[in-house]
């Protein structure tokens, strides 16, 4: 996934999760539209180096949106709308592989709905196995750790929950963790923030749910997915702002 008319600026401060005050190269001060209403504390500190894309519309608040930023010299993007575009991508092209899925896939919706929640993504493979795929993006890291959530999320107990549920009744189940950075040799799921979904995963694995995380490279206008990296549900994850 490749960004038009991108450019570099610098981040000052974030009145609230939906905008952010950007000074551009040229000492502009703008204002961006966040796109990911997650903490983010960890990466926008004032001064941090950041991509903020040229967006303008009639319906529009704002001209920009910033999508990524950098931290110890590697670019994370934050684009949460991002994640679910790659993972797409990813599994109809064969970088992303569902383990367990045989043969080339007959169907593929978006959206579809099972008992109270729309998953992401619906397949049929030509063996006529049925699966669904739940996909969360992750951007919060320390020590080479990715985790998620970085704040509780009540809509991500709700789908694991019923993946689960879906699982028992035949379907093959994933969660597809999307880490929109680089570095990483682990993923986890955040039990300090929010024990639940631990728990929670945790079920949905001894009920057959698929846990996969896959990593990216990142650049300042250019996202790609490049390999799948070990989950580990009871790794301890430090949080880098506690």
């Amino acid at each position: 996934m490749k960004y038009q008319q991108v450019e570099i600026a610098f981040f000052i401060d974030r009145p609230n999760r939906f905008i952010a005050h950007c000074m551009k190269k040229d000492g502009e001060i703008i204002i961006a539209h966040v796109k990911n209403t997650g903490r983010g504390k960890e990466v926008l500190i004032p001064g941090a180096e950041v991509a903020i894309v040229f967006a303008p519309g009639p319906k529009r608040k704002t001209a920009y949106d910033l999508i990524a930023v950098k931290k110890k010299g590697d670019w994370f993007n934050i684009d949460s709308q991002l994640p679910n575009r790659l993972a797409i991508d990813g599994i109809l092209d064969g970088t992303i592989l569902l383990p367990g899925l045989t043969g080339p896939f007959t169907v593929y919706k978006r959206e579809v709905t099972y008992l109270h929640s729309k998953f992401d993504i619906y397949l049929e493979t030509v063996v006529g196995q049925k699966a669904f795929v739940e996909v969360k993006g992750m951007t919060l890291e320390n020590k080479a750790i990715g985790a998620f959530p970085d704040a509780p999320t009540l809509r991500g107990l709700k789908h694991i929950g019923e993946l689960t549920y879906a699982a028992q009744d035949g379907y093959a189940a994933y969660v597809l963790f999307i880490a929109q950075f680089e570095h990483l040799h682990l993923a986890t799921i955040h039990e300090e923030m929010q024990p639940a979904l631990a728990d929670m995963v945790r079920h949905a694995q001894q009920s057959r749910v698929q846990i996969l995380a896959y990593n990216c490279q990142v650049s300042a206008d250019e996202v790609t997915v490049k390999q799948a990296i070990p989950f580990d549900v009871d790794i301890p994850f430090e949080d880098p702002i506690q």
